[in-house]
């Protein structure tokens, strides 16, 4: 018997998160679980030298099914991990973020009901930044 792809695809890169992972595991997971469609989450490790891949077998272990994790052996960039993300992804729609958490994992839903409105592509911008301004660093 077949499995049914999942609605969402969620792609993300790793390199070296061994201290943001469990905060995006605990912000992500939920929003993933409260979607009402279905989904998994696919983690690329791009050859972290930290606890990394660690913490990503863990968490496939506590979600089997709906959780990846792709192993580079070596340092590829983020765009290859990216890519190879893409490459093993089921989902109908594709949510790349980041795993530093600068991608806020509770914008997902808002994504995906743009894309219920029929846009093919949508896209986020930060509207607040976290770093000080030029006039910071003077004063």
């Amino acid at each position: 018997m077949e499995k049914t792809a999942p609605e969402v695809s969620v792609v993300i890169p790793v390199y070296n998160e061994e201290e943001s992972l469990p905060g995006l595991f605990e912000r992500l997971l939920p929003v993933m679980e409260e979607l009402d469609r279905s989904w998994e989450v696919v983690f690329v490790n791009d050859g972290s030298r930290d606890r990394s891949l660690a913490l990503l077998l863990d968490c496939v272990d506590k979600h089997p099914g709906t959780v990846k994790v792709v192993d580079f052996n070596g340092n590829f960039g983020q765009h290859m991990a990216i890519m190879a993300g893409f490459a093993i992804s089921k989902g109908n729609a594709i949510v790349t973020m980041d795993a530093d958490l600068q991608n806020p994992p509770e914008e997902i839903p808002r994504l995906l009901e743009e894309m219920d409105r029929g846009h093919d592509v949508v896209g986020t911008i930060r509207s607040t930044c976290c770093e000080p301004t030029a006039g910071g660093w003077w004063t």
